[in-house]
């Protein structure tokens, strides 16, 4: 093999010196409602031009005059520039500056005339007497009472936000959340602050229950307070409901509790705990239900509901069996696959019948067992009982490859219920179902608690439902395990396809996948100049630096030397963020290898993250006014500093992001497999080494192996590739889909 090559270093440069500049807001080039992010040039004292000044303004007039601090920095197009950290309102000190600053449109009520006058009367005591004294405008003419009432009422409103800002960023507020705050709040933000700091974290994206917390400590708020310790349980549960919990067991919920609140001078009791969750309880805060051992189990209310009423769905559904005609469907089978010249399985035999007779069905297995063409041959067979048909899968790129192979068009799921961004909630509910008769979702592994029990809701209650996915693959990024716990309650038909054909024993990945399920050490060729599998090893060192010495050897010369391009058809899945060969450093090495900086290229920096135009990236959260959602993944293909927006086209769709949104996204070189779900790859590279240990698992490395079309390496030691075959369920789920599912009672 060729040396290996040095990783690239990330290019790092010094923080920009911050400085203070004073003027008068000239005019608003651009100014945005919803993220308050600005650009305006400023009159500075003695200077000849105006100065160009961006950043996140509360509300923002021309005319007033403005003390900034900030920093200088050098736009290519529009020259030097002053990008805003923090600022503060002077009134104006001159006529003409008190003139252009009632007269900006800053206060309804006063237009530039109207303006003119006021200070022709009062002169330099204008803003004084507005503020002291406003009942005096009578005095100039053309000035009635109902226009002084509502002048008032607009500078109140005009003082009330400059108040906020001013006290949200004396107490540790940046400029961007503290406009967030003022948007949702309004004249009440200080109030709602200052009684329960925690709320922020609730209502506010972006700030979470660490950023309260330290927002309460700067205004004192004990740490032994109530609402702290409350907003410490839902922070835990929500952390949970990350790693796929719906509920947390009670004495599990407490000690998390009392590890994440202790302080240097506080330790949290665990009676205070207990006594916070029974008020919660009674506050319908949190739901307690008992489990078979008599454990409390401690959920949020919607999850505690959404599982129940999904469980209540599905033995709904299955309790009104079909009828159809069994000859006739057994005809129509021995008929179609005659005129196709294909044979059916006695597995995938059972897979067709059932779909022609069952309410609610799933049909799993690995891959090279006929999951795709028994899922074509179900639905010509509902196409010939006179069904109609929707088809719908978790993530773009899966609905994408589901009409591929069936022909038909496919939609996500959010798009099938057809969700309104507004209300934040989808049309297609139990009051307004689908109209459809049959219903395939594929991926269905990927389908979490919330987007099942709003999906099956939607359908009709006398249509058919069938999921279709891989038992074995990981669970949904988010809480649950929906397509296990139906699988694993025996309520609900399965038919499992184990059968490999022999046109996918040829593949070394479907044989390798396979051999992992069944807790083999796969057998895995070693890498060569000259490949005749297509799933590799490559020992990469038994340390991670070498592998990811090894990863940019094989994206620089072994992947090319095959004929596939680096910067679109090669995907590197790691188990974890952390570490040298984690997502996080991986990235920062694949940017500066596959899409290094050139003077063509626009980039930015959002804190330790570089962006520039041609990076691969990735969405981290639902975004359901852009239609973009968890784990999708595009490319930049356009930076505009002067309007502060990022375009990122996903599946030839461009979608822009406003700066403060950009914490939504990421670098995608390099994602955990979790996040890889529902997609493939033509090139995977998999690093595995012990330092995952902590998510080593049997699913996950079958997982990112199965991502790969055509090519996967795996990348790491032995031992690791060997930990992972034998860790079967390490990370257990906690839910209770699967024991609703048993009860026997209908409510």
């Amino acid at each position: 093999m060729p040396t290996l090559p040095n990783p690239p270093q990330q290019q790092t440069s010094a923080a920009p010196k911050q400085e203070s500049i004073t003027g008068v807001v000239e005019r608003l080039t651009y100014y945005s409602q919803e993220s308050g992010y600005t650009i305006a040039r400023l009159q500075r004292p003695g200077a000849k031009e105006l100065t160009t000044i961006t950043g996140n303004f509360a509300n923002i007039q021309a005319g007033q005059t403005l003390q900034l601090t900030g920093f200088w920095r050098e736009h290519p197009q529009y020259g030097p520039q002053f990008q805003v950290i923090s600022y503060k309102e002077t009134k104006p000190a001159t006529i003409t500056g008190i003139e252009k600053y009632l007269g900006s449109g800053l206060i309804k009520g006063v237009g530039l005339v109207t303006a003119k006058r006021i200070v022709a009367h009062f002169g330099t005591e204008t803003l004084e007497i507005i503020e002291t004294q406003i009942e005096r405008l009578s005095e100039v003419q053309g000035i009635a009472k109902k226009r002084i009432k509502m002048i008032q009422s607009a500078w109140e409103k005009q003082k009330a936000i400059k108040e906020v800002m001013v006290f949200l960023q004396t107490h540790g507020v940046s400029t961007t959340y503290a406009v967030k705050i003022y948007k949702h709040y309004g004249d009440k933000a200080i109030e709602t602050v200052t009684y329960n700091p925690y709320q922020l974290a609730t209502d506010i994206y972006g700030i979470g229950f660490l950023t309260a917390d330290k927002i309460a400590r700067n205004l004192g708020v004990p740490t032994d307070s109530e609402f702290r310790y409350s907003a410490g349980m839902t922070h835990v549960l929500s952390e949970a409901a990350e790693d796929g919990h719906c509920y947390l067991p009670q004495p599990e919920l407490i000690q998390q509790v009392m590890e994440k609140l202790k302080t240097d001078d506080h330790q949290p009791k665990e009676d205070a705990l207990t006594t916070i969750i029974q008020n919660m309880t009674l506050n319908n805060e949190l739901i307690r239900e008992c489990a078979e051992d008599k454990t409390l189990l401690c959920y949020k209310p919607t999850f505690f509901h959404t599982e129940q009423n999904l469980a209540q769905e599905i033995k709904q559904r299955l309790a009104r069996p079909i009828n159809p005609d069994i000859e006739r469907v057994s005809s129509w089978i021995q008929r179609f696959t005659a005129s196709r010249k294909i044979q059916l399985s006695e597995q995938q035999q059972e897979a067709v019948e059932n779909a022609a007779y069952s309410r609610v069905m799933i049909l799993t297995g690995g891959p090279g067992c006929g999951k795709t063409f028994v899922t074509r041959t179900i639905v010509e067979l509902w196409k010939a009982m006179g069904k109609t048909i929707a088809l719908a899968a978790p993530t773009g790129r899966a609905a994408q490859r589901l009409a591929e192979m069936t022909g038909l068009e496919a939609k996500t799921v959010h798009r099938l219920l057809e969700f309104d961004p507004k209300t934040r909630s989808f049309k297609r509910d139990r009051n307004s179902p689908l109209p459809q008769a049959a219903i395939i979702v594929d991926e269905a592994s990927m389908l979490d608690l919330f987007l099942a029990y709003s999906l099956v809701e939607a359908v009709c209650e006398n249509a058919q439902i069938l999921f279709v996915g891989d038992i074995d693959q990981l669970p949904s990024v988010s809480p649950g395990q929906v397509l296990a716990d139906l699988i694993n309650s025996h309520r609900v038909p399965v038919v499992r396809l184990t059968q490999v054909f022999r046109q996918a024993q040829t593949s070394a990945i479907i044989t390798a996948a396979h051999q992992i399920n069944h807790g083999q050490y796969p057998r895995i060729e070693p890498i060569s100049n000259t490949p005749t599998a297509d799933c590799l090893w490559h020992g990469g060192g038994y340390e991670p630096e070498h592998g990811v010495q090894a990863i940019c050897e094989l994206i620089e010369q072994f992947i090319p030397s095959l004929g596939f391009n680096p910067s679109t058809d090669v995907q590197i899945l790691t188990p974890m963020a952390r570490g040298l060969v984690g997502t996080r450093n991986l990235n920062r090495v694949l940017q500066q290898l596959i899409n290094p900086p050139r003077p063509e290229k626009v980039e930015i920096t959002r804190g330790d993250l570089i962006l520039r135009t041609g990076d691969r990236v990735i969405q981290l959260t639902n975004d359901y006014q852009r239609e973009v959602f968890n784990g999708d993944v595009g490319f930049i293909t356009n930076i505009d500093k002067e309007e502060q927006e990022v375009t990122i086209q996903y599946n030839e769709r461009d979608v822009v992001y406003d700066y403060p949104d950009l914490n939504e996204i990421t670098l995608a070189f390099a994602t955990t497999i979790h996040k890889s779900q529902g997609s493939e790859y033509p090139v995977v590279i998999l690093p595995m080494y012990t330092q995952h240990y902590m998510m080593l698992s049997r699913n996950l490395l079958y997982t990112g192996l199965t991502r790969a079309k055509k090519l996967a390496i795996i990348i790491g030691s032995q031992k690791a590739i060997g930990m992972a075959v034998r860790s079967v369920n390490q990370q257990q789920r906690y839910t209770q889909l699967q024991q609703k599912l048993i009860q026997t009672s209908l409510t």
